[in-house]
């Protein structure tokens, strides 16, 4: 029976980490705050004492975390996942970064003699609960293949998406689009509600319309309520827009609306509201 070991016990890996453990699956995991490891080990998964014991101990490690610094972080020093892979271990990162990390990341994996696979998903914390995530994979063809049933336990779809890079440039893309999306619709419902619109008859005709979307569903009824209870965290937004920008300009691209949006976005973590969900960007133009 293979080992797995999940790194990273936020909002995103908890969730995703519980589903494996849930399945039957041998699990380590473990946290930089050792308290959120607790609930997960009452429920049979192991508890690893550093990155790199996880890593030196089991045969797939997944890891997501924050962001660009904190995936580097993870890998680097003594106790680091680069310090406890190696031949016949691999490693997943399934953290929001841009490409040019996943490819730092992948070198030094191959360089250890381990196998890499970047797998950056798309969906938040209900998806994550549900198990019914988008997998963003790419890299290692052999190693995707063996993660392929813990990739089904944890999502609803995981395309291979070819060499490393593509995954991570597949991600932000898909959040450029969200997080834009967002923008304009928190625009609109405070346009509609300052014009004295029924705030649900608005969600209700936009539902029944060509833009009827999941997201519009799910973020309609919280934007009404002014209720930002944190299911994607308003800073890694910011984040995703800021890379998906420098990622344009990489490709000597503009991104106009991608620009304004991302400051947007910046104002609102500006504002104090960092830590609420994506739906809090609705307060900075209501």
């Amino acid at each position: 029976m293979k080992k797995f070991g999940f790194i990273g016990l936020g909002i995103m890996g908890n969730a995703m980490a519980l589903n494996l453990v849930k399945a039957g699956l041998d699990v380590t995991v473990w946290n930089r705050n050792s308290d959120k490891c607790d609930e997960l080990v009452a429920l049979g998964a192991h508890q690893g004492k550093s990155p790199k014991q996880v890593a030196e101990t089991c045969d797939i490690t997944f890891t997501i975390v924050s962001d660009p610094a904190a995936a580097l972080a993870i890998c680097d020093g003594p106790d680091g996942v680069l310090a406890g892979i190696g031949e016949g271990r691999s490693y997943i990162d399934m953290s929001t970064v841009d490409d040019a990390t996943s490819q730092t990341i992948s070198a030094a994996i191959i360089k250890a003699g381990g196998r890499f696979l970047e797998a950056p998903v798309s969906g938040t914390k209900k998806p994550a609960e549900d198990g019914t995530l988008i997998i963003l994979a790419a890299g290692d063809k052999s190693l995707y293949d063996d993660a392929l049933p813990a990739f089904e336990i944890m999502g609803k779809m995981s395309p291979y998406l070819g060499e490393i890079g593509q995954g991570a440039k597949m991600k932000l893309v898909v959040n450029m689009i969200m997080g834009g999306m967002l923008s304009i619709f928190s625009e609109g419902m405070s346009l509609g509600l300052k014009a004295n619109l029924d705030g649900q008859q608005l969600l209700d005709i936009i539902d029944a319309g060509a833009m009827a979307n999941p997201m519009f569903k799910v973020k309609g009824p919280m934007l009404l309520d002014e209720n930002y209870t944190t299911s994607f965290p308003l800073k890694h937004m910011q984040k995703d827009m800021r890379l998906a920008v420098d990622l344009g300009d990489k490709l000597n691209l503009t991104l106009p609306t991608a620009a304004i949006t991302n400051e947007s976005y910046k104002q609102a973590r500006k504002a104090g509201y960092a830590e609420e969900d994506i739906a809090a960007i609705y307060k900075t133009v209501k």
